[in-house]
């Protein structure tokens, strides 16, 4: 077989019916920018939807959850098989809601090379003034450096800097739907009451917008030592220890492993956030489908194109096989016009794809609920481009087998004899 002959066979019969060639081509071209561009942009947005919920929130969360006593009295005093004890109404115990030698456990968990990162937190429900209106709501004392590094917590924070909680003394952020409420701006003080009744006023130097309204109507953020302060506490009093892993996948064995070792409730984010992974990967599996949809329809198109042509180069297969060629090189013949088609008009998809996704990128999206967000989103991956250019050859490889090995069966004589 001589590659050269068939290839310049091959690009005779398209240029000979071009319109044909060219319209094929732009059918696949369109598919892929398609594909691309609706790729790039639905998973740029699930990324944006998960960021708000799973970005913040950590691997591993170690806590004290309230629960009622496991063993109760009557349960020590009753040793009679024959007696059976029924409680009503069980009340929780009097565990403590902050962690046990939490700094030697921080340390600890500091040295694990699985973990990128840790952060304390400890948190009170208090009441905020506003005149002679008591609101509820809830005070998370954090460090603001680490929440930051860790969590993405500086890019919810607007009107100031999330920084300013460990610079600015018994300083707060409040969030969004709170200040509303409250009526206050960043400068102005707030008065928080605990359920113990300490008061202490704050000042507000930022505001926070997580862009999950009824979140931003009850929470504020200040350090973790103010709120120490606040509920009468030891500078090594915690409620809570977050953890961010190199891995997120080793989030379920390892959150088992620490309530072993420490002897706290341990709960991983997969557990905590497993609706969230599956609004995900049903969008993806819709996103996918549309796409690869787009491409099965344009391979259809190249499988008529490639068969009117073989019915209009009938004279000519009868030709080339009268001459010597073999089925086989008619079936490489019209194998190579598919494939030059899917190539060319795949690598212009990826082109005009990759531009259709550059414009939505710049297209301005602003709202108030997603402060961080001033474009539409959208996902560059490497994968998107080579799924899209592969399935591209494939199908219209496809479009191109079933036509040739027809062409490859044609008797010449019968053809001639017709003719």
């Amino acid at each position: 077989m001589n590659f050269r002959l068939i290839l310049d066979i091959s690009r005779s019969m398209m240029m000979a019916r071009w319109q044909q060639t060219l319209v094929a081509a732009i059918g696949v071209t369109f598919s892929i920018t398609m594909f691309i561009s609706l790729l790039g942009f639905m998973n740029g947005l699930n990324d944006m939807l998960d960021g708000l919920v799973l970005n913040r929130t950590p691997h591993i969360r170690l806590y004290n959850d309230i629960k009622p006593t496991e063993i109760q009295p009557i349960h020590k005093t009753t040793n009679n098989d024959r007696i059976y004890a029924f409680i009503n109404s069980v009340k929780a115990s009097n565990s403590r809601m902050e962690i046990d030698n939490s700094a030697a456990i921080m340390k600890v968990l500091n040295r694990d090379n699985r973990i990128k990162g840790i952060c304390p937190r400890l948190n009170a429900q208090v009441l905020f003034r506003s005149g002679t209106i008591d609101i509820t709501g809830m005070v998370n004392g954090i460090e603001a450096r680490a929440e930051s590094e860790l969590f993405s917590f500086g890019d919810y924070v607007n009107s100031g800097k999330a920084i300013d909680l460990q610079f600015v003394p018994n300083s707060i952020i409040l969030g969004k739907g709170l200040a509303e409420k409250l009526l206050v701006v960043p400068g102005d003080m707030v008065q928080l009451t605990t359920a113990g009744g300490e008061r202490l006023s704050l000042k507000v130097v930022a505001f926070f917008q997580s862009g999950i309204a009824d979140y931003d109507k009850v929470q504020s953020f200040t350090s973790i030592q103010t709120v120490q302060k606040l509920l009468g506490k030891p500078n090594n009093h915690v409620s809570d220890i977050q953890i961010k892993l190199h891995d997120m996948s080793l989030a379920p064995m390892m959150a088992k492993e620490f309530h072993t070792i420490y002897g706290t409730d341990a709960e991983d984010i997969q557990s905590a956030n497993a609706q969230f992974e599956t609004g995900s990967f049903v969008r993806n599996i819709i996103s996918y489908a549309v796409g690869i949809t787009l491409l099965i329809v344009a391979g259809f198109g190249i499988y008529n194109i490639l068969n009117m042509m073989i019915y209009e180069k009938m004279d000519s297969i009868a030709i080339l096989k009268a001459t010597g060629f073999s089925g086989k090189d008619v079936r490489s013949i019209f194998l190579s016009i598919a494939l030059s088609i899917g190539l060319a008009g795949g690598l212009l998809g990826l082109l005009f794809g990759l531009i259709f996704s550059r414009l939505i990128d710049k297209l301005p999206f602003e709202t108030q609920a997603l402060p961080t967000i001033t474009t539409y989103p959208v996902n560059y991956d490497l994968k998107y481009y080579v799924t899209g250019l592969t399935f591209a050859l494939i199908t219209t490889f496809l479009a191109g087998y079933f036509p040739s090995r027809k062409a490859s069966s044609i008797d010449p004589v019968i053809i001639i004899r017709g003719k």
